[in-house]
C-alpha cells in the first residue's frame, strides 16, 4: 500500500466517544506518514475544542448545535446555525483541500462532510454505535466508505459502503498483561489476593450506578471484596463522606480514572454504562461485565450497545430504573460463580478488535488509491 503523506479533514466530537476514536485515527494516520497533514473540524464550545489540541492538532469550530428534545427557544437559531456553518465549512474545506475528509459523529460531522462531498472529495464515516444517528445515516448516501463496530449495520446503512472495522481504543488498554495488575494493585493499594470490582460511570458519573454502590459498601466489605469506584464530579463528596466512615483502606474512590489500564487489569467484575467506547474497551480488556445503559442516550443507543452483548451471553445486563432494585443481587451472584465468569469472558474474548485505528486508516489509503 502506498501510504504517502495525506491531507485530511477530521471532524466531529461533543463526546470523549466520538473525540477519542478522532484523535487515534490521526495518530495512525501520522504514524503511517510523519508528513500527513490533519485538520479538525469541531463544533464551538464543545470539549474537542480543547481536546484536540491538547493532543497535538489543529482545530476549526463551526457554530452549530443539535435541536433540543424539547421545547426551547435554542430550536429557533437551529437554522441560522446550520446555514453559517455549512457555509464556513464550505470555506475551510476549500481552504484546506483535503485528500479526504472523515466523520466521527457529533454536530460539526454533518456540515464538514456535506462540504467535502460537495466538492467531490473522497470521504469516510465511523459509526462508533450499533444505532446509527441520523446525521450518519443522511451523510451515508454521500460518503464510500462506513466504518462501523457492530453486525446488522445494513439496515441503517447501504451495505455497499459498510466496513466492519471496530471502535479505536488507546494502546494501553488493548496490551493488558500481569505487569498491568502488578502495577494496578500497587496503584490503587489493593490485596492481590481479594477480589476487586470496578465501577465506572463516565466522566460525569451515573446516579444509578453510585447511588447503588453506596448502599452496598458494608455488603462489599463484610465479604472481604474490595473496590475502585469512579463516581464521576457531581457525586463524589457523597462518596468521600459515606467513605470517611469506613475503617477500611481496600476501597480507592475518585471522581475520574485517568489510569484506566490499570484498573481494568485489577478488575475482577466490572460495572459500567454501555457507551459505545467503553464497549469496545470492555471487549478487549476480556473481564465479566454488568453494563447499566445510559436511559437518555439519543435513540436510546446505550441500550442497543449492551444488548449486542448480552445478546452473545457475553455480558449482563441491568436498565438503569432497576439499578437500585437488582444491581447488588446481580453483582453478588456474579462475584460468586465462577462458571458464569468464565461463560462471559469466553464469550467476549472473540469480540475485541485491538488494531481498528489500523483497519480505519488502510480504508482511508484505499480510497484514496481508487
Amino acid at each position: 500500500m502506498d501510504n504517502k503523506a495525506l491531507r485530511v479533514i477530521i471532524s466531529g466530537g461533543g463526546t470523549g466517544g466520538h473525540i477519542y476514536p478522532a484523535i487515534a485515527i490521526a495518530n495512525e494516520l501520522k504514524v503511517r506518514n510523519e508528513n500527513t497533514e490533519i485538520l479538525f473540524v469541531g463544533a464551538n464550545d464543545r470539549m474537542e475544542m480543547e481536546k484536540v489540541p491538547k493532543a497535538g492538532y489543529e482545530i476549526k469550530g463551526l457554530w452549530i448545535a443539535g435541536i433540543q428534545r424539547n421545547l426551547s427557544f435554542k430550536n429557533l437559531m437551529f437554522p441560522f446555525k446550520l446555514l453559517h456553518s455549512l457555509w464556513s465549512a464550505l470555506k475551510i474545506v476549500k481552504r484546506f483541500n483535503p485528500d479526504v475528509v472523515i466523520g466521527v459523529g457529533g454536530y460539526a460531522s454533518g456540515p464538514t462532510l456535506w462540504a467535502g462531498t460537495k466538492r467531490n472529495i473522497p470521504a469516510l464515516v465511523q459509526e462508533q454505535n450499533s444505532f446509527a444517528g441520523i446525521t450518519n445515516k443522511l451523510l451515508s448516501k454521500k460518503v464510500q466508505r462506513v466504518c462501523v463496530a457492530y453486525d446488522k449495520m445494513d439496515q441503517y446503512f447501504p451495505k455497499e459502503v459498510i466496513v466492519q472495522t471496530g471502535n479505536p481504543v488507546r494502546k494501553d488498554i488493548s496490551n493488558l498483561d500481569l505487569d498491568s495488575k502488578s502495577k494496578g494493585l500497587q496503584f490503587f493499594n489493593l490485596d492481590p489476593n481479594k477480589k476487586t470490582i470496578l465501577v465506572i460511570g463516565g466522566s460525569l458519573g451515573a446516579l444509578s450506578i453510585n447511588e447503588s454502590i453506596l448502599e452496598m459498601l458494608d455488603d462489599i466489605l463484610a465479604n472481604d471484596y474490595q473496590l475502585v469506584w469512579q463516581t464521576g464530579k457531581y457525586f463524589y463528596p457523597k462518596a468521600q463522606a459515606a467513605l470517611s466512615q469506613k475503617e477500611n483502606s481496600l476501597i480507592y474512590c475518585s471522581e475520574f480514572i485517568y489510569e484506566m489500564d490499570k484498573a481494568y487489569a485489577v478488575s475482577d467484575v466490572v460495572i459500567s454504562r454501555a457507551g459505545a467506547l467503553s464497549i469496545s474497551e470492555l471487549c478487549l480488556v476480556k473481564k465479566p461485565i454488568i453494563l447499566v445503559p445510559y436511559p437518555y442516550a439519543a435513540e436510546d443507543h446505550q441500550t442497543k450497545n449492551a444488548l449486542s452483548l448480552v445478546e452473545k451471553d457475553a455480558a449482563l445486563m441491568v436498565s438503569d430504573q432497576d439499578a437500585r432494585a437488582n444491581l447488588k443481587r446481580m453483582l453478588f451472584d456474579l462475584l460468586a460463580d465462577e462458571t458464569i465468569q468464565m461463560k462471559l469472558i469466553k464469550n467476549i474474548t472473540p469480540l475485541g478488535v485491538c488494531d481498528a485505528d489500523v483497519r480505519i486508516v488502510n480504508e482511508v489509503y484505499n480510497l484514496i488509491n481508487q
